[in-house]
């Protein structure tokens, strides 16, 4: 099937916010599928594009997840700590460069060799981010550092190593509830990569 796009029409455009990042207003037209033209109005907020990457490592059958303060899921009632695969915007980077820096930032662990698995909108409806999905393998002659992130920019990472079967049964329990993270665990499950 081949992707159509859209016929849009923007009519308006009002800046909401730019203090973090971009929330706009936009009021634009669309053409439906019959043919007639409607006007719709959406709030979009614009962060940039990302990439994500789970480490793992074949003969231990083990994973690299992080933890961290996330305050819009603690106003949205979880304790706040989520259990992600390391992430990043990209900054004007190209994806594969910039999760690299990422990983090691957040995790301590160089790798030299990623593999990108796909891409994917996480909240369409409302942002326009899109994320790239990596994953790398990982041993012990790795690890460069603590990881833990950068101070100075709010970040408090700490770092788990845990068996592939623990990570994949938070999923069930509710432990890991993390899109981005569910999606690549799930995805070296399913491609018995472990």
């Amino acid at each position: 099937m081949q992707p159509k796009r859209a016929e849009i029409r923007i009519v308006d455009n009002l800046t909401l916010s730019d203090d973090w990042y971009c929330l706009k207003k936009y009021t634009f037209d669309i053409q439906r599928r019959n043919g007639d033209w409607q006007r719709q109005s959406r709030e979009v907020y614009d962060r940039g594009n990302g990439a994500t990457i789970l480490l793992y490592n074949r003969d231990r059958k083990t994973v690299i997840l992080t933890r961290q303060f996330r305050f819009p899921v603690f106003i949205n009632g979880h304790d706040g700590y989520l259990i992600e695969t390391a992430a990043g915007l990209l900054d004007n980077m190209a994806p594969e460069k910039r999760i690299k820096a990422e990983v090691e930032e957040e995790t301590g662990f160089r790798v030299s060799s990623v593999q990108k698995v796909f891409e994917a909108y996480m909240s369409p409806g409302s942002v326009t981010e899109k994320l790239y999905f990596y994953i790398a393998e990982y041993d012990a002659a790795d690890k460069t550092g603590a990881g833990g992130g950068i101070a100075a920019e709010g970040e408090d990472i700490e770092v788990l190593e845990w068996p592939l079967a623990s990570a994949l049964a938070a999923i069930e329990s509710g432990l890991i509830v993390d899109g981005k993270t569910i999606m690549l665990l799930y995805h070296i499950a399913l491609k018995n990569i472990l």
